[in-house]
């Protein structure tokens, strides 16, 4: 058994009071810094990582009964139920008093589940860390403060005493036999369900599970422990702390009557100190960072920056001027080349170095791609790709409109506006001029309208249908037909037809394939020999027949 373990067996021996929290050695959970908790000398916090005590994976030595960690003893009518072997046995680390067993899950049914008690479980840590919370071994029992003074163990003793007979109890568990509403939300509780009764509160008052919470930090009320203060419930440290004062650096209530307020916090006369160094702050001048306190030393020595150009540090009590991670004196803010002040004036930086508007233009300024002109220090520039130009030349080469943070299209080393590059160089129709902004048809090369693409005799759109050109004009297949093609000698129809179409042609006459037929006898003369007879064609029987 080590010296805390005998300790804490010492103190429940004389007091009743059993707290086995093992912190030493266990790792932070909310840092990656952390080797191994290490108590700090006076302070709630971890000498290797510095975080709280209570963000550590402290565990309890022996399962806890929450009776025996207040010093109450026993009580075997309300504990018949909730004892460790029958906790074990159910899977659980605890279970309210007052239930039978059957009666455990609907109870533990109204909480969230990260917050049931289960072995093994998140709910089972979080039970562990209220305790520690809630019910801090220090408001237990003087053996476990180290800062009350001598002189006030009668009133830590009185304290506790009274708490104890006026303040502090355990609820229990019940099924509702009547519809009561519950304190908290204001809602009912109805028969048949469970409720939490707590006997200070009387036999009528029943609150839900869920709702049994602290009136200052919301939490679950662990193991239905609770204090009353002014008709209200608290857990036990909150309730301590409507009465003390509690120190902040080491959580320990306060019984002394000079103590240091600052920060809107309380603090033991000697426990108000540098964050860094432990040096006491009190009647002295101190600077915030992040929520803890430093002496002046440790602040600079820790969180000042250096000038860039002297390399002394910046103290508090100095401006602090910076620029692009680089920090200044304010008397040491001036211009590398002439050495002016540059404080609340505009300057330029170059390799690291800064400088007066006037020597920055005169070695590095650039020159504007629009007027030629160069940048000042300070002046707006706008930029795209390699080119640059101050803001009221960067404007569209033909009506001049300054483009801003409008949208623009270059072409050919110039900027345009979207409407002044659409009218000059956007696709026009070859019919109307207009400019085509979808679709769109092109033939010969040309780019048409869909609607203005129309035959050149009878204006039908002739998109997606079939055409033919004349001199370079479309006309759809019937005017190119009526206008242009050949007609056959005997029906006097245009011979037309999709490309390669046969026909008969013999001397300056022409004839369809169908209409090619003997005069006298209707025969077919395609691929066959025939004889004309004035206007006719006759085949070779009938024209023996004429002769004949």
């Amino acid at each position: 058994m080590n010296g805390l373990a005998k300790a804490s067996r010492q103190i429940h021996n004389n007091l009743g009071v059993k707290v086995q929290e093992v912190d030493n050695g266990q790792l932070c959970l909310s840092c990656d810094k952390c080797q191994g908790f290490e108590a700090h000398l006076w302070r709630k916090t971890c000498n290797s990582c510095k975080c709280p005590r209570e963000t550590h994976d402290v565990y309890h030595e022996e399962w806890v009964n929450v009776r025996e960690r207040l010093g109450l003893g026993s009580d075997e009518k309300k504990d018949k139920w909730t004892s460790r072997d029958r906790m074990i046995s159910q899977g659980l680390a605890w279970a309210p008093p007052g239930l039978p067993p059957y009666k455990v899950d609907q109870y533990f049914k109204c909480l969230p589940s990260d917050k049931v008690p289960k072995l093994g479980s998140p709910g089972e840590k979080y039970r562990e860390k209220q305790l520690m919370i809630q019910l801090p071994k220090q408001d237990l029992a003087l053996a476990y403060c180290r800062h009350v003074d001598p002189t006030q163990h009668t009133s830590y003793d009185d304290f506790i005493t009274a708490r104890n007979e006026i303040a502090l109890d355990i609820a229990y568990a019940k099924e509702c036999t009547a519809r009561v509403i519950c304190p908290e939300c204001k809602l009912p509780v109805n028969p048949n369900e469970v409720g939490v009764l707590a006997p200070k509160f009387g036999d009528s008052v029943l609150w839900h599970p869920a709702c049994f919470v602290c009136s200052l930090c919301k939490q679950l009320l662990v193991d239905l422990t609770y204090c009353v203060h002014d008709d209200c419930l608290f857990c036990e440290r909150h309730y301590a702390e409507q009465l003390k004062p509690r120190c902040s650096a080491c959580d320990e209530l306060i019984f002394s009557g000079e103590y240091t307020k600052a920060m809107s916090k309380d603090w033991h006369s000697g426990h108000f100190c540098c964050w860094q160094c432990d040096e006491s702050l009190t009647g002295q001048r101190y600077v915030l960072r992040d929520d803890h306190p430093y002496c002046i030393k440790c602040y600079e020595s820790v969180f000042a920056n250096s000038c860039d150009e002297c390399n002394k540090t910046i103290g508090i009590d100095s401006k602090d001027l910076s620029y692009k991670d680089k920090h200044w004196h304010e008397a040491c803010f001036f211009c590398n080349k002439c050495r002016v002040s540059l404080v609340d004036k505009q300057f330029g930086s170059k390799a690291d170095k800064i400088y007066c508007g006037n020597c920055y233009d005169a070695q590095f300024a650039s020159r504007c791609d629009g007027c030629g002109q160069i940048f000042r220090a300070g002046t707006k520039k706008m930029e795209y790709k390699t080119r640059q130009w101050h803001e009221q030349c960067f404007c569209c080469c033909v009506c001049k409109t300054a483009i801003g943070t409008k949208s623009f299209i270059p072409r050919e080393q110039e900027i345009y506006c979207a409407t002044c590059y659409e009218e000059k160089f956007a696709t026009r129709c070859v019919k109307c001029n207009k400019i085509i902004t979808s679709g769109g048809v092109t033939y010969r090369k040309e780019p048409w309208h869909r609607e203005c693409f129309t035959c050149t005799h009878c204006n039908t759109c002739l998109s997606g249908q079939r055409f033919t050109s004349r001199d370079e004009k479309p006309y759809c297949a019937d005017c190119f037909g009526e206008l242009f093609a050949k007609r056959c000698t005997s029906c006097c129809k245009p011979i037309t037809g999709i490309g390669g179409t046969r026909f008969i042609s013999f001397e300056d006459r022409h004839w369809h394939n169908d209409c090619f037929v003997c005069a006298s006898c209707k025969s077919s003369l395609v691929g066959k020999g025939f004889i004309t007879d004035a206007d006719d064609i006759v085949c070779t029987e009938c024209a023996k027949e004429k002769l004949m």
